[in-house]
């Protein structure tokens, strides 16, 4: 089973399409309560709000800055570098949204970002997301986790994904294995986060694994 796609009117005119590469965006993707879609400006409330009921639950895995008195952008630039991102085909900013019941449109329960596209011989790309701590265990996060890795590998043409967890975030190393995600390994202070330069284990999956697609896989272990 795939994901529904929906192409969005394209907002970046001046995208730019890479060799090899057949580059969509702005899109949104779909299965069942769950949908993925661009991050917006006008998300800034709802998403701010999350952000601060989660605070808790998000620290001890947020990003950092390693420069001296450096800081995180605040929510317009951090909206404003993906969007340039986006429009330079290297990255795939969006939020995660479910149908929920009492509300007229999908509400924002997390966030996924596909970043670091490589083009050319590589075609690889790294994948983060975070999901609000009472939405967690729901399968909310490896739906999307599929979902973007079949858009990456069967739209876009890239061959692996590669994501990167702290040995000590048990809910997202549960994500990547409910995936079947290799383990590659262990990288020392590997990134900046949550003031220090912490220790990362490298997961990934190249489209060779999946030929039937992440999502029809998962769907199906679920029903198992």
């Amino acid at each position: 089973m795939a994901a529904r796609l929906r192409r969005q009117p394209d907002s970046q005119p001046d995208q730019v399409i890479p060799v090899g590469g057949d580059f969509k965006w702005p899109v949104t993707l779909e299965s069942g309560d769950i949908v993925l879609r661009p991050i917006r400006y006008r998300d800034r409330r709802e998403w701010t709000a999350l952000r601060s009921r989660n605070s808790e639950w998000l620290a001890p895995w947020e990003a950092s800055n390693p420069a001296p008195g450096g800081g995180l952008p605040d929510y317009r630039q951090m909206v404003r570098s993906l969007k340039v991102q986006a429009a330079q085909a290297t990255a795939l900013p969006f939020v995660i949204t479910a149908w929920t019941p009492g509300f007229q449109d999908p509400v924002i329960v997390g966030q996924l970002t596909v970043s670091s596209i490589v083009w050319g011989s590589a075609m690889t790309a790294t994948l983060g997301y975070w999901v609000a701590r009472d939405r967690a265990g729901q399968g909310i996060a490896p739906t999307a986790v599929a979902m973007a890795t079949d858009y990456c590998f069967g739209t876009l043409g890239l061959h692996r994904m590669e994501i990167n967890i702290r040995p000590e975030n048990g809910p997202s190393l549960r994500v990547v294995e409910k995936l079947g995600f290799r383990d590659e390994g262990y990288r020392p202070r590997f990134l900046h986060i949550n003031g220090e330069w912490a220790d990362h284990r490298t997961f990934a999956l190249t489209s060779e694994e999946v030929p039937e697609g992440l999502l029809a896989r998962w769907l199906r272990s679920r029903q198992a």
